[in-house]
């Protein structure tokens, strides 16, 4: 595989600085403009083209020939139009159900459900449209769309596009657009959460939070599970927010405020009753659109961990925020960078220009490993999971086979009671200086 080598300078508050390095990974390629990465819970990836096409791409880096699904038939595209998002049904083992966000022949956002066929690898040919949603312009669109933690479907709309958004509808109380919707698609209908928030003025009972320009992608931290937006600019500013995804009824500023700076303030509420964003950068060096991932949270490499990764379209600059808010830029690729991916162990990817790269870590020489030596038993246990090493360890922790943190411990242990963990295949890291190493751990 082919890779890319990129080092991140670690600023902030510190009298000192240290390098840190990731590589991005050519993954697979021979996509038509990607725009959504998402998996079903097992080791294939779903890949979105904006011209009607989901394609699966196997772990091995092979793209299956026919495609999961084609509604190209059904879908107008050009500009941001087109085939948009894709999410699996929290229940989709046992279901089959998937939902996909596209704009329809009339330019109209619409949110559909699909089933999988028989054959795990082809989905049947016909949606069922659940909600639609007029669209007056054909940019900011939004198209990004999640099941939350609370088992609900997210949907992240844009304010309807013509720049500046002259109705104001990130602020219309009377609109969907400019908002991010919060619905309950369990049954056969959608229906609306009970516990949506009960708004001011006429907001549709579908909002669940206001104030958004075009939030073309948002995610979930899988072990906090707050909710990341990367909300694009209009002229001068792209932003990062972070909340809980408890927080209902949030009004993100927008078109008051573009990031921190005053936009069109006319007829807005106070400031302090609005969310500003933890991060945000500028328009120099030809940046122009950000592009949101996720917080990585998978068990492989130590010093991504806590990262939120996003890109720039335009520059095609990846960079992250730290869990101190900190937001730091790598040195340019050549890509035009439109979405970012999550597989089901929680290993990162990003896409564009019609490639996928994989985000892979820092990881330890041969030299490095031999200088400690650390094993676990028994293997498989039951109650009890014992340490040995020839060096003191400062940290253990313990993740699922999906990736997401259990447990974490500091200081020198030599033993851990596992008791409670239900049976199944845990992943086990331990540090020992600047050493990390990852034994899978069988629970009885």
């Amino acid at each position: 595989m082919n890779k890319f080598y990129f080092s991140i300078l670690a600023l902030g508050f510190f009298v000192y600085s240290q390098a840190q390095e990731f590589t991005l990974e050519l993954f697979a390629q021979g996509f038509s403009a990607p725009v959504e990465i998402a998996t079903a819970g097992d080791d294939r990836l779903f890949v979105v083209q904006q011209g009607g096409l989901i394609r699966i791409l196997n772990s091995d880096g092979t793209i299956n020939p026919t495609p999961f699904l084609n509604i190209s038939s059904i879908i107008s595209t050009g500009g941001e139009r087109g085939l948009l998002g894709l999410a699996f049904a929290p229940d989709y083992d046992t279901t089959g159900r998937f939902y996909v966000n596209y704009t329809n022949s009339s330019g109209d956002t619409v949110i559909s459900r699909f089933t999988v066929s028989d054959d795990p690898d082809v989905a049947n040919p016909d949606g069922d449209p659940l909600l639609t949603i007029e669209q007056p312009f054909g940019n900011h669109n939004g198209g990004c769309i999640n099941f939350g933690p609370d088992g609900y479907l997210w949907i992240s709309m844009g304010d309807g596009g013509s720049g500046g958004d002259p109705n104001n509808n990130g602020q219309n109380t009377a609109s969907l657009l400019g908002k991010m919707l919060r619905i309950d698609v369990s049954g056969e209908d959608y229906t609306i959460p009970d516990d949506n928030p009960v708004l001011s003025g006429s907001f549709p009972n579908e909002v669940w939070a206001y104030g958004l320009r075009n939030a073309w992608k948002f995610s979930f931290d899988s072990e906090t599970n707050d909710v990341w937006i990367a909300d694009v600019g209009q002229n001068a500013i792209e932003e990062i927010n972070k909340r809980t995804s408890t927080e209902a009824g949030l009004n993100y500023g927008w078109r008051c405020y573009e990031g921190n700076n005053a936009y069109n303030t006319s007829g807005c509420d106070a400031p302090e009753t609005m969310i500003f964003p933890v991060a945000t950068y500028n328009h120099s060096g030809g940046r122009c659109s950000i592009t949101g991932g996720y917080v990585y949270r998978g068990a492989t490499y130590a010093n991504l961990v806590g990262k939120y990764f996003f890109a720039d379209y335009c520059s095609g600059q990846i960079g992250w925020v730290d869990e101190e808010n900190n937001l730091e830029f790598l040195t340019d690729t050549s890509s035009n960078f439109t979405t970012f991916g999550q597989d089901a162990t929680g290993q990162l990817y990003v896409g564009g220009s019609g490639q996928i790269f994989k985000i892979v870590g820092e990881t330890m020489g041969v030299s490095d490993q031999n200088l400690v030596n650390i094993s676990i038993y028994p293997n498989p246990a039951t109650d009890y999971l014992n340490i040995l090493s020839n060096k003191s360890i400062d940290e253990i922790s313990i993740y699922s086979a999906e990736g997401k943190l259990i447990q974490t411990i500091e200081g020198n242990t030599t033993q851990i009671d596992i008791s409670a963990y239900p049976s199944g295949v845990y992943l086990v890291n331990l540090r020992s200086g600047n050493v990390n190493k990852t034994q899978k751990l069988i629970k009885k």
